[in-house]
């Protein structure tokens, strides 16, 4: 049946497939899939045979709506492209999509490439974010209590829903732009941004960095200590160099979005 369902175009063609014949004989069908009073066993199967592109397109969409918006008519292209250089190869739809950053970077149908390539880094990046496993945030009070002896040498591990994303296109604007009733899309630009993406309340947020901010909380996420995080970007050449009153402003913003813990994550099941 799987052999049956994932093979594209026509479901006879389908049933006589290679990998399909190597397991039945098309003539066969009916030993191991009985008619219905009013569907034959082949017509059965073509119920979910013609579905199965429609559930891999509702899959991509609901991963990459910016992507689906700027294509348009196209997505179903796009679709079809990207389907076909990655299969699905898992029992549930959710990872379809994970290979569509380094599949649009490589592409040279879809234009252009470079904005469609950081939307959907982008858009990856906050489908991660949604499906992390959750950890108990940081509070501040929790950070405020940490004594000043100790503190060059604390480990702030970043929440495991934080991505840090870095565009080289507007594709951050053009995504918020998705929420606009009066439909002012911008177009594709060049725009250089840092953005943190992170879960919250089953909600996924996102947020523009300062350059500084975002190597900042870059080598606190890639596991270095707070003392040697803060050396490093007070070492730095302006603009990426930090000073005492942005490290206050920027941890007093990032505790409160609870981005950082001090225990292991708790890992979840996935359906």
């Amino acid at each position: 049946m799987q052999a049956v369902v994932v093979h594209p175009g026509d479901t006879q063609k389908a049933l006589r497939s290679p990998a399909a014949a190597a397991l039945l004989a098309a003539r066969k069908i009916e030993t191991v899939l009985l008619p219905s009073p009013t569907l034959s066993a082949a017509e059965r199967i073509a119920v979910y045979q013609e579905m199965y592109p429609l559930r891999m397109r509702d899959a991509l969409s609901s991963d990459y709506p910016g992507l689906e918006h700027f294509l348009g008519d196209r997505f179903w292209d796009f679709v079809d492209a990207y389907t076909k250089a990655h299969p699905s190869r898992r029992y549930t739809l959710n990872r379809l999509g994970d290979h569509v950053p380094a599949f649009m970077a490589r592409q040279r149908t879809f234009r252009p490439q470079a904005f469609l390539a950081d939307l959907a880094r982008l858009e990856f990046a906050l489908t991660e974010a949604f499906d992390a496993p959750e950890a108990a945030a940081l509070k501040a009070a929790e950070f405020e209590a940490i004594l000043p002896a100790s503190l060059a040498g604390t480990l702030l591990n970043t929440i495991p829903s934080l991505r840090l994303i870095k565009l080289d296109w507007n594709a951050d604007a053009y995504l918020d732009s998705l929420k606009d009733e009066k439909h002012n899309h911008p177009k594709p630009g060049r725009k250089k941004s840092c953005i943190v993406a992170f879960r919250r309340n089953y909600r996924v947020y996102r947020i523009g960095l300062a350059p500084a901010a975002f190597l900042l909380l870059s080598d606190l996420a890639a596991g270095r200590v707070l003392g040697d995080a803060v050396g490093r970007s007070l070492a730095r050449r302006r603009p990426l160099r930090a000073s005492p009153a942005d490290f206050s402003k920027w941890f007093k913003e990032w505790t409160a979005e609870g981005l950082f813990t001090l225990r292991p994550a708790r890992t979840k099941a996935r359906a």
